[in-house]
Order: structure tokens, then sequence, then C-alpha cells
């Protein structure tokens, strides 16, 4: 119930934004470019902060699905819905089918094996020019349509992608209360103990994996029609580390501290443009600064740190209420 509480806070933080700030640019940049990152790093979150694994090539579904739409789109004129659907398919196909080899790795093997994968996808990105457009990329990508309502202005697309990542934290947290949630964690903290517990840990460990493989694809695919065009540069490993970064951050095993670590990470490099060639250090100094003070991550370092304080103001205040009442 209390997840829910914060749910429904941001839920009315997100409806108050575009009234807070109406600039077009703000809403894009602080909306929409956030909310995808949010997807993204809350459904990788379910799977290292919960079930306790590693994945170095996210953006590897990501580009999955964005590629599938413009690709579907521009060249056989397929309907972005369509195209959308097909991707999000061949995303849960493939995923599937690496899930089980690539699973049974632990620790650096399984960081190795799924970084590998994510520079093989990007490196298909790049060599198939007459798909994919090569290093240059594609345009042209259409915009979408919900019920013959064009999604043609940062306003509207900022509501799409607000339901969208509204629905997905909904779900994680869901997720996290429900007995799939209980075996992630129990995965997370001892795969022979949950083993004898009567939990299939390779199957646990494989659901996971493809459930935020499908996330990712279906947020690329909502960027290419919100782009109008992509680039294996979105896409590549440093985009990986990004959102393993964002989930870090924020804290792992914590829906909202995903989301936390994503706004912030966001956020950064926008504040500190004004520093120019030192943006890159003082991000870097930023970010080493609150893993070593905060290892637990920003935003549950935070939490945490509030409701100790607050438990030793109530300690403080009992004994003078006893000694005044006495």
């Amino acid at each position: 119930m209390k997840r829910l509480h914060g749910f429904f806070a941001f839920v009315a933080l997100v409806a108050m934004l575009p009234v807070l700030f109406p600039d077009n640019y703000f809403v894009t940049v602080v909306g929409v470019t956030i909310g995808f990152n949010i997807v993204l790093a809350v459904a990788l979150n379910l799977f290292i902060g919960y079930a306790g694994q590693i994945s170095l090539g996210h953006a590897a579904f990501f580009g999955m699905g964005a590629y599938a739409s413009a690709i579907l789109t521009t060249r056989y004129g397929w309907s972005p819905w369509l195209a959308m659907g097909v991707g999000l398919l061949a995303v849960y196909i493939i995923a599937t089918l690496i899930s089980r080899p690539i699973l049974k790795l632990k620790g650096h093997y399984l960081a190795m094996a799924t970084l590998g994968f994510g520079i093989i996808v990007n490196i298909i990105m790049v060599q198939t020019v007459d798909w994919t457009g090569g290093p240059d990329g594609m345009s042209g990508i259409p915009g979408l349509e919900i019920f013959g309502w064009a999604v043609d202005s940062d306003l509207r697309w900022y509501g799409v992608i607000a339901v969208v990542m509204l629905l997905t934290v909904l779900v994680s947290l869901n997720i996290i209360d429900s007995r799939a949630g209980r075996a992630l964690r129990a995965v997370h903290g001892s795969e022979i103990a949950a083993q004898t517990m009567g939990v299939d840990t390779v199957r646990t460990k494989s659901q996971v994996f493809v459930f935020s493989a499908c996330l990712a694809s279906l947020v690329g695919s909502l960027f290419a029609h919100q782009q109008n065009f992509v680039s294996p540069v979105s896409f590549d490993f440093f985009v990986s580390i990004e959102i393993v970064t964002m989930v870090v951050l924020g804290g792992m095993a914590s829906t909202f501290g995903a989301v936390f670590g994503a706004i912030v990470l966001t956020l950064l490099p926008q504040v500190l443009v004004v520093f120019d060639d030192y943006e890159i250090l003082i991000l870097g100094a930023i970010l080493v600064s609150i893993m070593i003070f905060l290892p637990q991550g920003l935003f549950v370092g935070m939490t945490q740190g509030g409701a100790n304080l607050l438990r030793r103001l109530r300690n403080r205040e009992t004994p003078a209420r006893a000694g005044a009442d006495g």
C-alpha cells in the first residue's frame, strides 16, 4: 500500500509537469526523454536489482524495437502499430532463445555475454546498410496515430510516453508484491536456497529477462516514431552502460530508485552543459561521490536517511514527554 501511495504521488507530479513548465523544449527534454529512460531503467531494474543478474546489452533490445518500426514503416509501408507489434514479437523470440544459454552464466561471465550480444547487434545495425542505412541511420519514420488522433506535438508525445511510463512503474510494483517478485528476490538471495524452496530459478531468470527485453523493444519503437530518425549510435554499448548506471545510481531493488536514477542522470548533463569542456569531468566526479557516500543508491540512501532522522527525533521527543507527564 505504501508503494501505491508513492505511485499516486508520482502520477500527480507527472500530470502537473506540463503545467509547471509549459515551455515545449523543457517538456520534451524533461518529459519525453526522461520517460523513455524511466521505462528502460525500471525494466532493467527487475533483472539487475531484484533478480540479481547483470546485463550490459540492454540497448540492443531497445535498438531492435526501434529498427523494426523504422524498417517496416519506411521500406514496406506498414502501419506503425503493426510494425511495433512485429518488433515486440521478434524481440520476444530472440530474447527467449538466448536467455537459457546466457543465463546459465554468472557474474562477470554473464556481463561479458550480454555485452557481446549488444555489440553484435550494434555491428549488424552499422553493417547492413541496405536495411538500416548504416552509420548514417534512417530518417522519414512516420509518427503515430491513436484512433485517428495524430501524435504530432511535444505535449501529445509527453502524454503518450507518460501513460507508458506510469503503466511500466505500476506493473513493476505489482510484480514485486506478487509471487513472481518473491521468486526474484529468492533467486537474488541464493539460487540454491531458492531451488530447495521449489523455485524454478532458470525459468524465473528467463522470464524477467524476456519481459525486460520486450519493454525495451516497446520503448525503442516509440523512440523511433517520436524522433522520426534512428542511428546505431543511439543503441550502442555506452547506452547500455548508461541504463545500468541509472539503476545503480538510484538504488537497486527499488522501482522508484530506478525512476529517480533515470531522472537524475538525464537532467545532470542538461544542467552541467554550462561548464563546456569540464562537463564530463564534473559529471563523473558527482557519480563517483554518490557511489562512495551513498553506495546503496541515491534514492534509497536519501529515504533511509530521512527515516532514520525521523526515528531519532521521535526517540528524543519520547523521554521529554515522559518527563513532562511525570
